[in-house]
């Protein structure tokens, strides 16, 4: 089928499967993230506190105020962030593209910096909205760049220089910021889910319940753009309009996750490849779905490690993804021998 590239006939249980595997890593990471930390409390304990309402008033607290609460963003700036880099990496058909790679992570942090470091008196519930301004400019300005070169290729070379670019405008605005400024910069930047209350996963939920149904609507001009601009403009997809409309979903997801949790990075790169793998298969209908469930896993089962192996201490998740994707982007950009920034003409 055309709306179906290079993917073989997937049964409902190689579906099912992988869906299974990561609702019982998602369940074990949540159950151990819940028990694990200060107060420390048996698992006895947890199921009293979970479904009764015995229990001491403290652990109650702790579990359902901040565990809780994290858990359940780690999954929702997981999943957006994972439709984000399936997107992406089917409007580009190239797959090392990713928010971090094409100016939408450093636009969106840029323009939370400017907030920041110009003390600009704006209310919370409008950062988002900045952050998603700053995505689209530098998303955008990546996009026109490139317009009459060829395609994704040109665009992820020029992404990765805006990004440098956007980037190096954020230290400057860094440098010029008060030692307070500079504090709360460093520790937004580096990407968090410490410290996050249910006020936050409230204030992705909307966004969330918008933008993850309208992605999906993608998956056939997705799986038609995996064949080529030239094959995809030849099967009625105006290429360039499409692949701009993506990269707006794109940047909407995206800028949600920057505006409450900072730049958390590569998860949007991963899951896709992750799902790609288990599936065999690259038709979007099933890659997007899957995709954001494995960024969710991702993101949370990366938050406990960060939460819990250096503790007492805790090393910001951001760290910890960038690290292992860091690692991962270099083993694909090598295995492809440079072929991850080839596009078909």
């Amino acid at each position: 089928m055309l709306n179906q590239p290079h993917s073989p006939r997937i049964g409902r249980r190689s579906i099912l499967l992988p869906i299974f595997v990561l609702v019982i890593i998602l369940a074990l990471v949540a159950m151990i993230g819940m028990k694990t930390g200060s107060p420390a409390m048996s698992w006895k304990e947890l199921i009293h506190v979970l479904f009764t309402s015995g229990g001491e008033e403290l652990k109650r607290i702790v579990i359902w105020e901040i565990r809780i609460p994290r858990i359940v963003l780690g999954l929702l700036v997981g999943a957006l962030l994972g439709t984000a880099g399936t997107l992406m990496q089917g409007a580009m058909n190239n797959k090392l593209a990713g928010p971090e790679l094409l100016g939408v992570s450093a636009g969106a942090s840029l323009g939370m910096a400017v907030i920041t470091v110009l003390h600009i008196p704006l209310s919370f519930h409008l950062h988002p909205l900045v952050a998603l301004i700053g995505g689209l400019v530098g998303g955008l300005f990546v996009v026109l760049a490139a317009r009459g070169s060829h395609g994704a290729a040109a665009m992820l070379l020029i992404g990765m220089s805006m990004s440098a670019i956007l980037n190096g405008l954020l230290i400057i605005l860094i440098a010029m910021g008060t030692s307070n400024d500079v504090n709360l910069l460093y520790t937004y930047l580096l990407g968090s889910l410490a410290n996050r209350t249910w006020e936050h996963v409230f204030r992705i939920v909307p966004w969330a319940l918008i933008a993850l149904p309208v992605a999906f609507t993608f998956a056939r001009s997705i799986n038609l753009l995996q064949l080529g601009d030239e094959a995809a403009s030849g099967l009625g997809v105006k290429v360039a309009r499409t692949r701009l409309f993506i990269l707006i979903v794109c940047t909407a997801l995206v800028a949600i996750t920057v505006a409450q949790c900072g730049p958390i990075g590569y998860i949007a790169l991963l899951s896709p490849h992750l799902v790609r793998l288990i599936l065999g298969a690259l038709d979007a209908r099933l890659v997007l779905p899957l995709s954001a469930l494995c960024g969710g896993v991702l993101l949370a089962a990366a938050d406990m490690v960060a939460r819990l192996l250096l503790y007492p201490q805790e090393i910001p998740v951001g760290v910890w993804t960038t690290l292992l994707g860091g690692i991962c982007l270099m083993i694909l950009f090598l295995k492809r021998r440079g072929g991850g920034l080839h596009v078909q003409k």
